[in-house]
């Protein structure tokens, strides 16, 4: 019976999954659907959880991701309310390189340790940097340089 006391308010039920626009504001929530009825995309990771800032009464609810980033997300999207479980997740250990392995993690190599076939900072007598006195300064593997405010990535598609 008292347990059904604290739960007579469904929405504060840890666990239930509604639209945005049922819950309150400072809402914990987990596994948001970034377009209605997609299903969770956000928010799934072991230990995370995300807040609602905004009482979410208009077409737009503003939350909170645990990065610190504040996106809005339509009220119609479902999530979870609590947090994803197995908070301690990110403190284990790994035991040997073959761990990192089993976990799909490949080895970081070096651009100077490369030959110049590989990589435009390869080759060179014992350790040179970038293309020895020439020196061309850092650039990506693909021979784009990376500093100086130059972007490397692919190119943002605009709204």
């Amino acid at each position: 019976m008292m347990n059904q006391m604290m739960y007579s308010d469904i929405n504060s039920r840890i666990g239930s999954c509604m639209p945005l626009s049922a819950m309150r504001i400072g809402t914990i929530i987990h596994n948001i659907e970034l377009n209605p009825g997609q299903g969770g995309k956000l928010v799934r990771a072991a230990g995370t959880s995300a807040k609602i800032l905004k009482e979410p009464t208009s077409a737009y609810c503003l939350i909170q991701m645990p990065s610190g980033v504040k996106k809005l997300i339509d009220s119609r999207c479902r999530a979870t309310i609590g947090v994803v479980s197995n908070p301690s997740h990110g403190d284990r250990k790994l035991r040997k390189a073959g761990h990192s392995r089993w976990l799909g993690r490949r080895p970081v190599v070096r651009g100077v340790a490369m030959n110049p076939v590989d990589h435009p900072h390869g080759g060179g007598e014992g350790k040179s940097k970038s293309s020895g006195k020439w020196g061309k300064g850092s650039r990506t593997p693909w021979g784009k340089p990376t500093k100086s405010g130059y972007k490397t990535g692919p190119l943002k598609r605009r709204r």
